[in-house]
């Protein structure tokens, strides 16, 4: 059995324990065969890493083979079932030439961000929020729209880095959902702010307890629960009070059910409500080792069938409504293999769409067996 990273888990992979939320809750149980939705709900409840039966590993009274084969570029899919439709989407963006352009500038931005976080937790240098925030908001003025930079991070996962990267990508998107809420500027370059630091309190997390390969004990445990403590501590009374709170809040859950606070509700600063759901967000759309990005209504799906009960429904509703209707009038493939346009969202399911295919009109809300497949 070893521990590995909930983003590098795949479909296929047995589980050696159960997965367990803050609230030692049990979400799956051991043995269980992951899927493409069941590894989103474990990102959905915030569980960093898991433990997984190998491959020569005797978990019963026989062996489980937990090998899975991803097809590379050169795998002929042509006979799959299930043919990674998305790519057609994807390439799209990413042979553009504005997506080019962001990448570019996003690599820089976040290597620069790198570097003066480092500066601000090892040697105590001044924090300067302004500073911190200049070449973020020229990348997103220079992406051209909030749908814009939805596709671009979307497609922006070739990075070493993933704590800096993650925070890159929670900042900007808090300043698009701040902007669907009708903050103010000052108010959305906060939210930004907020993004940025959010995780910096991992920076002081054992390295022992994150790179540990066997079980966590529960003085462990609790090391790694610390981190919003520790991301407190080091930004308090040093940038605003919303950013502190940020850093000590976007793990707790509007239901109480997160950490370390256990709080709930209003409780939670507005600006934690927020950067919870784009932390969120963001995970569940990084890119696999077997796929690319999930579909959007994939990703509103999930937060349907899952997040409800956990964030704010203000700021969840239109952060889902937002990127629904960011693709409305997009092209689309639907499960069955059809293609069509999306038409219009369905404010009770905003996952399943009304799609027009051809001279009909498919409402997705109407049927359990069709959902869409991949944007295209």
């Amino acid at each position: 059995m070893k521990k590995i990273s909930t983003f590098d888990l795949y479909p296929g992979m047995i589980l050696g324990e159960d997965v367990l939320n803050y609230e030692r809750q049990t979400i799956l149980a051991k043995g269980t065969e992951l899927t493409d939705t069941l590894i989103s709900r474990i990102e959905l409840n915030g569980v960093l890493e898991v433990y997984i039966v190998e491959k020569t590993e005797d978990s019963s009274t026989e062996s489980v083979d937990t090998t899975v084969e991803v097809p590379s570029s050169e795998t002929d899919t042509s006979n799959n079932d299930s043919p990674d439709r998305h790519a057609t989407y994807a390439d799209r963006i990413k042979n553009s030439p504005d997506f080019k352009k962001f990448k570019e500038d996003y690599d820089n931005i976040t290597t620069g961000f790198k570097f003066k976080i480092n500066e601000m937790v090892d040697k105590n240098v001044q924090i300067d929020t302004k500073d911190l925030l200049k070449e973020p908001l020229q990348l997103i003025s220079s992406s051209g729209s909030s749908s814009n930079t939805l596709d671009m991070l979307h497609n922006m996962r070739d990075y070493d880095d993933l704590t800096f990267a993650h925070s890159m990508n929670v900042a900007l998107l808090n300043y698009v959902a701040a902007g669907w809420l009708n903050w103010s500027d000052e108010d959305k370059e906060l939210a930004m702010a907020c993004g940025l630091l959010h995780d910096i309190g991992k920076l002081q997390i054992s390295h022992e307890v994150l790179t540990k390969p066997g079980k966590l004990d529960n003085v462990e445990y609790k090391h790694i629960q610390q981190h919003p403590i520790f991301g407190y501590q080091l930004l308090k009374d040093r940038v605003n009070v919303h950013i502190m709170n940020s850093a000590l809040m976007h793990h707790e859950r509007y239901d109480g059910t997160g950490y370390p606070l256990k709080i709930k509700g209003e409780s939670i600063d507005r600006f934690a409500r927020l950067t919870a759901i784009s932390d969120v967000y963001d995970a569940m759309t990084a890119a696999r080792c077997y796929r690319g990005p999930l579909c959007p209504f994939r990703v509103i799906e999930i937060f349907e069938d899952e997040g409800f009960d956990k964030y704010d429904v203000q700021y969840v509703l239109s952060f889902l409504s937002n990127v629904g209707n960011t693709y409305v009038r997009n092209s689309c493939i639907l499960s069955d293999g059809r293609e069509g346009e999306i038409i219009m969202l369905n404010p009770g399911k905003l996952s399943r769409p009304v799609v027009q295919c051809g001279y009909e009109y498919v409402d997705l809300s109407k049927t359990s067996d069709l959902r869409i497949e991949a944007l295209k």
